[in-house]
């Protein structure tokens, strides 16, 4: 039987590096860049070695890139990923008034660098789902469509997806009437209504369009 291409493998990214000498590695990834409310959050991700070689237990088969899930299955997926002593997680959020004041880039990066220093033992090295981020405290892997080419990074692209949902859950019974739970803040014909209507809360992106207030004339007419 021919060996699973690189593609297909979503250990052999993590193989190739704990090959070179490397044992704690992290996939991390994040939820919550496009809405216009709520936090973005991130997660980090360490599987123990062994499973590089003889692959996800019983009880995880099947994970994937969180959007690819039904909720009931990360749901099921977050709960073995927390409740399994051998997987080593970190979850950082950036609320939004600090998304505003930095950007949501520098923020995203922020709640990345604040993932991997939750890990206990700290990793050797990170497999980032997306472009490379320049600040990252750690020696990392890009990897493009990473959450869907690796298990690290799909594990914490779960975390970090359920994380974020139950916050705004939270967020909805506290702010009633945008409708938080169902939209988890994305600007949804109903969301843009809604605030329409009710105006932004403490939770809005003030600097994300359309809450973002036009910049004054200099010369008007």
């Amino acid at each position: 039987m021919p060996a699973p291409s690189i593609e297909t493998d979503r250990f052999a990214h993590e193989r190739a590096l704990h090959a070179t000498g490397l044992t704690r590695l992290a996939g991390v990834d994040e939820a919550g860049r496009g809405p216009l409310a709520g936090p973005v959050v991130a997660a980090a991700v360490v599987f123990p070695s062994e499973w590089l070689a003889l692959g996800l237990p019983a009880g995880l088969r099947g994970l994937n890139d969180s959007k690819q899930l039904t909720e009931a299955q990360r749901e099921r997926f977050f709960d073995i990923l927390l409740s399994d002593p051998s997987v080593i997680s970190g979850i950082a959020c950036v609320e939004a008034d600090v998304i505003d004041a930095i950007d949501i880039l520098q923020a995203t990066h922020r709640a990345m660098n604040g993932a991997l220093r939750r890990l206990v033992p700290r990793a050797e090295h990170a497999l980032v789902d997306g472009l490379r981020v320049k600040t990252l405290e750690l020696p990392q892997t890009p990897l493009v469509k990473g959450d869907s080419r690796s298990y690290s990074i799909a594990a914490a692209s779960v975390l970090a997806k359920v994380t974020r949902d139950r916050i705004m859950a939270e967020a909805d019974a506290r702010w009633p009437g945008y409708g938080f739970a169902r939209h988890k803040g994305y600007p949804t014909p109903a969301h843009l209504a809604a605030l329409a209507e009710l105006g932004p809360c403490p939770i809005h992106r003030r600097s994300f369009a359309p809450l973002r207030r036009p910049e004054p004339e200099l010369f008007p007419a």
